[in-house]
């Protein structure tokens, strides 16, 4: 994989997919990344804005990109922009704003990441019930890691009939001490277990906000 930028985004997609056994190679033009990052990453010094650059490197090689240069908006197209020329099959770009993600989708990457948006909508689906964990999966679809309302605990899957009364899906139940387990309509929820529950945005934020 190719990770353009050795920013905050780009270092952490780098180094997590390093520490994963994925073959990476990262690429940076600014001297104090380059030096920070050296022999801690396979990094080449290039200027990406460059297409030529980009040939030389082999990037045409690699099935997949990641431009972690949001900051820098034209830096940011043009490195998207040359991926796309050379037929990258999998561009992942991070943008900083609205504006941003659209040009980047118009000129053809194929993923668009807005960190600091996602994040801040994340924590706030977070702070406000007793949700632990928060995943918006697509279209609305979410899955969220909670604590069970107080209706549900002492009662079996059924007994509480939660997809009837709240139109979401436990999938699953984790209890202290006892390994995860997938949900059926026998499996009895504790006050101390962690739910894993599946479904609409809006739905699951009414149910996470139960007592």
């Amino acid at each position: 994989m190719l990770v353009i930028g050795l920013g905050r985004f780009g270092s952490a997609i780098a180094e997590t997919l390093e520490g994963l056994g994925r073959d990476v190679l990262a690429v940076e033009r600014q001297p104090d990344l380059i030096a920070q990052w050296s022999g801690r990453l396979p990094l080449v010094e290039a200027d990406a804005t460059n297409p030529d650059a980009l040939e030389q490197l082999g990037a045409r090689d690699f099935p997949t990109a990641v431009v972690g240069v949001g900051s820098y908006l034209e830096a940011s197209v043009l490195i998207t922009g040359n991926l796309v020329d050379i037929g990258v099959p999998q561009i992942w770009a991070k943008a900083i704003s609205n504006e941003h993600a659209r040009i980047l989708r118009r000129i053809g990457a194929h993923h668009v990441v807005l960190p600091e948006a996602d994040a801040g909508a994340r924590v706030a689906h977070l702070v406000s019930g007793r949700m632990l964990d928060y995943i918006e999966v697509e279209d609305g679809f979410t899955v969220v890691k909670m604590r069970p309302p107080k209706e549900t605990q002492g009662f079996t899957i059924a007994q509480s009939k939660i997809r009837e009364r709240y139109g979401v899906t436990v999938i699953g139940v984790k209890s202290p001490g006892v390994d995860f387990v997938y949900a059926v309509p026998e499996t009895r929820i504790s006050a101390n277990d962690l739910l894993i529950v599946s479904g609409n945005a809006d739905l699951l934020e009414r149910f996470a906000a139960r007592p």
